[in-house]
């Protein structure tokens, strides 16, 4: 029986009112003042559609017809034609990316007269018996970048051993805008990681409070609902850029919904329209991305007839934290225990660099850059240096970090006691210049000119200085038999009273030592 013309208003009212439950075909013909035939004529056709009214509700009027007037639809030219491609496309949507709304634009450059997008979705879906869902969630401006690598890879050729390589695709979401950014990189290591974060504030120009990773290793160490432990360095970037890390929590969808909403559409946008084409490097890749990006982020969204663009500029690009000064750096990091004599030592650079002498003996974490190291207790930073990679100087010691005695002693020099032994007297000099020019270690020469030096306190200069005469008079240049000579008061007594011992048989003198 040839379906009877009614308002589809009456259509969509009858379909509703039957999935009710509570009402016969009978009340709802007395309701709506149509016949209790047409009413079940309508009721039998969506049950063979197997539509709910919620479906129905979103449907346009003229898919919704076609559906009702049963095997016209199937015996028409026009759907024989589509249906012939139903498996095509069914194996189509299998490869990465390519979505009904990138098939359907295909089929309708082949064939001007065929459905629209709406018609051709329904006509596939049923043969498919799918169903497709979405979800919106609010967000408020700059707030949140939603971030994560998608789960399908893209690849580039080596262009001389012809060699295909998977590459992995960062994706990052504003949450209000939902601008989206794009880029491939080599892996999904820390590196990598932290600079595709970096490089999505830099596309959308400024930072916005929090970002939302998944649970991926790169960005979490440890997963945790409430806790989880976030990686070091990814923190120290969050620092950099004066945002904060929020972790989607595990086995929480609603967390991460827009960036995987996000990933599906990239697919679609993306992935699809390069799927035939080759690239030879990561920047020839990235180069034909942008311009897809571009458009996509222009595209106007179906239920707000604005882009992404469009939202940004308006409510979300004012809302986004600067930018700061600096790009930031990739940071490493150490736990080492301080050495006793107050250094750490960096293996990368086999080399000491010194912290304050009272953290010898703790375990300190060593931050390091390509061009800086810092040295951190307890998350406060103690010292900071540069690095340095000299075979030939393997410690960098600051001055500060030493203790008192150890930064008096750092300051000692040839020149500083020579002056100060002639301050003192001419033969005072002359003592310590000998000390200083024996073959010995100049800390050991160092004490030792310090002890006849800080004779004067006790004694007076011009006794010092005597007593320093006799030492050289007699070859004994030390602390000890000057000190000895001042304590004996000897420095007052004429060099000439002391003679030499009168030679004899049992004594030998200095040519017996030099005999063969």
């Amino acid at each position: 029986m040839p379906m009877r013309k009614t308002a589809m208003d009456k259509i969509r009212e009858i379909i509703r009112l039957k999935e009710l439950g509570k009402l016969s075909e009978r009340t709802i013909s007395r309701a709506l003042k149509v016949s209790r035939p047409v009413v079940k004529q309508y009721i039998d056709a969506i049950k063979r559609a197997d539509l709910t009214y919620s479906e129905i509700e979103k449907m346009p009027d003229d898919t919704l017809l076609e559906i009702l007037s049963g095997d016209k639809r199937v015996s028409s030219e026009r759907y024989q034609t589509l249906s012939d491609q139903f498996e095509y496309f069914y194996k189509e949507l299998k490869r990465t990316g390519v979505t009904l709304q990138l098939l359907w634009e295909e089929y309708i450059q082949k064939h001007p007269d065929g459905y629209q997008y709406s018609q051709f979705c329904w006509h596939f879906q049923k043969w498919r018996d799918s169903d497709e869902l979405c979800m919106h969630i609010e967000h408020k401006a700059g707030d949140k970048m939603f971030v994560d690598f998608t789960g399908k890879h893209l690849s580039i050729v080596d262009p001389a051993t012809g060699e295909l390589k998977d590459v992995e695709v960062f994706i990052g979401v504003l949450g209000a805008s939902q601008r989206t950014f794009v880029i491939a990189t080599a892996s999904q290591k820390k590196h990598d990681w932290i600079n595709a974060n970096q490089e999505a504030f830099q596309y959308f120009g400024g930072v916005t409070n929090a970002i939302v990773p998944d649970c991926l290793k790169t960005a979490i160490t440890k997963a945790d609902k409430y806790e989880p432990t976030i990686n070091p360095e990814y923190l120290d970037f969050a620092r950099h850029y004066q945002t904060t890390i929020l972790p989607a929590r595990p086995a929480s969808p609603k967390d991460k919904a827009l960036v995987e909403g996000a990933v599906r559409i990239v697919y679609a946008w993306i992935f699809a329209r390069l799927r035939n084409c080759v690239f030879h490097g990561l920047v020839e890749l990235n180069g034909a991305i942008r311009p897809l990006l571009d458009s996509y982020n222009d595209k106007p969204m179906q239920k707000i007839k604005l882009s992404r663009n469009g939202l940004f500029n308006e409510y979300e690009k004012s809302a986004l934290n600067p930018l700061p000064n600096e790009k930031y750096a990739i940071r490493h990091y150490k736990s080492l225990k301080a050495q006793f004599n107050y250094h750490i030592y960096l293996s990368e650079d086999d080399h000491y660099y010194s912290l304050p002498y009272r953290y010898r003996g703790k375990q300190i974490t060593v931050l390091y850059t390509s061009q800086v190291i810092e040295l951190l207790y307890q998350n406060r930073r103690i010292a900071f240096h540069k690095r340095i990679a000299d075979p030939q100087n393997r410690y960098t010691t600051l001055k500060e970090h030493m203790p008192p005695t150890h930064q008096f002693i750092s300051d000692w020099n040839p020149q500083r006691f020579i002056n100060w032994a002639q301050s003192i007297g001419e033969y005072v000099k002359l003592v310590v210049e000998h000390l200083l020019a024996q073959p010995q270690h100049p800390e050991q020469a160092y004490k030792v000119c310090m002890g006849i030096l800080h004779l004067e306190k006790r004694y007076s200069k011009e006794r010092v200085n005597k007593a320093c005469q006799r030492a050289i008079h007699f070859h004994h240049y030390s602390y000890k038999a000057i000190k000895n000579i001042l304590d004996l008061k000897l420095e007052e007594c004429q060099l000439d009273c002391f003679q030499s011992l009168a030679d004899h048989e049992n004594i030998r003198g200095q040519h017996y030592y030099q005999q063969e």
